[in-house]
């Protein structure tokens, strides 16, 4: 099947896979106990963004409306919280409701992909004259301590080059600017020339090191600082390059996975996190449904459902669940109105996100739409509030503020506060 996008916005410049498959019949049965992860706290805070690009259908998943003109063909089902119904397109989710929490109250005002990304990642409106560090660099400045064996934000990205971005850090600088992992793949030139043992690799760092700081000693600059940064980020992944083989995961864990790009990105994240990653982002693409709404829900959820479901099991199984804020977020959800072409379009007016894990109440759900899905009627929150939420719910004072050149500049929006009920 072939998707056509109405839009034309530089966001859908990017190469959209065909579905890979259908899901197996393996029901989610009990992984085997793994060992205890080396060098790594069990309540060492880390945080995992599953960002569904394009904007998920709040009535797919979330919110469903079924016997309504708005609602699609689509059945609620029950979950593991008695009283919560969700989409019948995520049985498996479903069976994961009692470690999940909804936000059924999202009003973003944003039917712009990059400017309802920006919001949902930074929790602040674009401004000319301003630029907010994306929740990312956030984490990895409070959450990262010197000595982490990896870079603080890595972001699995489906397709294009590895690199490291300083933009999505703003003010906070390069050091907590993102690193891209280019289709889960370990980034080029990771692997040490063969002719050069550790000892050797070691006196060139240190020689290389020595040199550096005499240079900055003269001609420091941001631009230098930068380079700088950017090099030791690369090294951490270079000592760390055993993590991208997924292949030394077992083949009954990788199957339940998935062996599409959504599964072997996810094992990877799973992989990252329980190393010493403190902030990864994944992405599961090709949700801006313009057209054909209701089947490409069925093939893209048929993907996402089984491995989050399983994600989330492997997590919590190896003890890092409750340490791990767990994020499903798109930049907005779709429209409840079913257009000719039975897609459903862009819509920040009423829409959900889930997450769970560290700091989250288990079970709970925030905020509701009316019975078309055409409005909030309860608890209306934004980006800002929802960015407050996840600070605190790592243990941040969300009204603080950072300090750049002795100036001070809040971490979240002062506008908004945090969802208090959906906090342990």
């Amino acid at each position: 099947m072939n998707c056509n996008y109405a839009c034309k916005t530089v966001d859908h410049g990017l190469s959209r896979r065909a579905f890979l498959g259908g899901v197996g019949g393996l029901g989610l049965g009990a992984l085997a106990n793994p060992l205890a992860a080396k060098g790594l706290a069990i309540q060492q805070k880390r945080v995992l963004v599953v960002f569904l690009a394009g904007g998920v259908s709040q009535l797919e998943t979330w919110d469903p409306k079924p016997g309504v003109v708005t609602g699609g063909p689509f059945r609620a089902i029950p979950t593991s919280v008695p009283g919560i119904h969700i989409s019948e397109l995520l049985p498996y989710t479903a069976s994961w409701m009692h470690k999940l929490a909804l936000v059924r109250g999202i009003n973003t005002k944003e039917n712009d992909h990059g400017k309802g990304a920006y919001i949902m990642q930074t929790g602040r409106r674009q401004e000319p004259a301003n630029e907010y560090p994306h929740f990312g660099s956030v984490c990895s400045k409070l959450l990262t301590e010197d000595k982490n064996p990896l870079p603080g934000y890595l972001n699995i990205t489906p397709n294009g080059s590895g690199a490291q971005s300083s933009k999505d850090a703003a003010y906070l600088g390069p050091k907590f600017g993102s690193v891209s992992i280019s289709d889960g793949k370990a980034p080029a030139n990771l692997e040490k020339p063969a002719g050069i043992n550790s000892e050797a690799e070691m006196q060139r760092h240190l020689l290389r090191q020595n040199a550096n700081e005499r240079f900055y000693s003269r001609r420091k600059s941001a631009m230098t600082e930068a380079y700088t940064q950017t090099y030791d980020q690369a090294r951490m992944l270079m000592e760390k390059r055993g993590l991208f083989d997924i292949t030394s995961e077992s083949g009954k864990l990788a199957d339940r996975y998935g062996k599409h790009d959504f599964g072997r990105h996810c094992l990877l994240s799973r992989r990252l996190l329980e190393g010493g990653a403190t902030f990864v982002k994944v992405s599961h693409t090709n949700y801006d449904t313009h057209h054909e709404n209701f089947d490409f829900h069925i093939e893209q959820l048929g993907e996402f459902d089984r491995t989050f479901a399983t994600l989330l099991e492997d997590l919590d199984i190896r003890g890092l669940l409750d340490s791990t804020l767990v994020v499903v977020m798109s930049e907005f959800g779709r429209t409840p109105t079913i257009n000719r072409n039975f897609g459903r379009d862009h819509w920040g007016t009423a829409w959900s996100v889930a997450m769970g894990g560290c700091g989250i109440q288990k079970g709970a759900v925030v905020g509701k739409t009316n019975a078309t899905g055409t409005a909030v009627v309860d608890r209306e929150v934004n980006g800002g509030h929802l960015f407050h939420t996840y600070l605190k719910a790592l243990g941040f004072d969300s009204k603080k503020n950072f300090y750049v050149d002795q100036r001070p500049l809040p971490m979240a929006d002062p506008k908004a506060s945090p969802i208090e009920e959906i906090l342990l």
